[in-house]
């Protein structure tokens, strides 16, 4: 059987047993012995090399294959780079792959851990998660530190930089963005609501009762950026945005909402 090129183990994973699942007892009581279930886990480089998908996260730099130094990026044919591989896991098999927007972001997460925090956070705005949203802000110092959301230099992220937090690899978007790309009104309405100067009164009542609920409120967003104000790279703010997106944006732009 191939092997990973980094640990030399067989290019598999063992799955986790469904908790609902049925264990016949033997006389004695215990369950047999069994197996465990696996499935593949083959990253099969243009370089000819194989490795486990976490294998080849942990030992990827830039962007030479970890074992044999070839380089493996070659250009896609709108000029973008593109790592192509052929991918053999769980969900099957998959040919061609392009897998370098996700070994550059993994490159970079790597560089500043502090970040996975900030952009899961931005994943919750996207699919509209109001209530991991919530649990994210009111975090204490503590937590922080314990899930590692500390850089080397002892700084925490926020409440108020989790707001205006901006990708610097995922074009720039806001969380007022990624809820405006997920079309999630909700989600916008909570992040108006705690980093922005738009007018209370502007604010459907619901929106009040589900944040006093949730235990969470506007504070003092004087001296603080208007999430309003955060353009993307492509210089879109969340209004140009929910004007191109439509749908439940219909009303939005130019209403003030999204924008100063």
């Amino acid at each position: 059987m191939a092997t990973c090129v980094s640990c030399h183990r067989p290019l598999v994973i063992e799955l986790e047993p469904e908790e609902d699942e049925d264990v016949e007892m033997s006389g004695s009581g215990k369950a047999p012995a069994e197996d465990p279930d696996t499935a593949p886990d083959d990253v099969h480089l243009n370089c000819g090399c194989h490795f486990h998908w976490q294998c080849l996260l942990e030992a990827y730099e830039i962007t030479e294959c970890p074992n044999c130094g070839k380089n493996l990026q070659t250009t896609a044919p709108d000029d973008t780079p593109q790592i192509l591989c052929t991918l053999n896991n769980e969900g099957g098999l998959q040919e061609n792959l392009d897998i370098y927007p996700l070994l550059s972001e993994e490159s970079y997460l790597r560089a500043y851990p502090e970040e996975r925090k900030c952009r899961a956070f931005l994943e919750f705005c996207r699919e509209g998660d109001v209530k991991a949203i919530v649990d994210m802000l009111q975090d204490d110092d503590g937590d922080d530190e314990e899930d590692g959301d500390e850089d080397p230099q002892g700084r925490t992220i926020g409440p108020d930089e989790l707001l205006r937090y901006q990708d610097p690899i995922g074009e720039m978007q806001s969380g007022l963005h990624a809820a405006v790309q997920g079309g999630s009104r909700e989600v916008a309405w909570l992040l108006l609501l705690l980093a922005s100067e738009l007018d209370l009164q502007q604010f459907p009542a619901l929106v009040f009762q589900e944040a006093s609920a949730l235990g969470i409120m506007r504070g003092d967003t004087s001296g603080k950026v208007d999430i309003r104000g955060l353009k993307d790279s492509s210089g879109k703010t969340a209004d140009d945005l929910a004007r191109e997106v439509g749908g439940v944006w219909i009303g939005w732009p130019g209403s003030g909402r999204l924008s100063i």
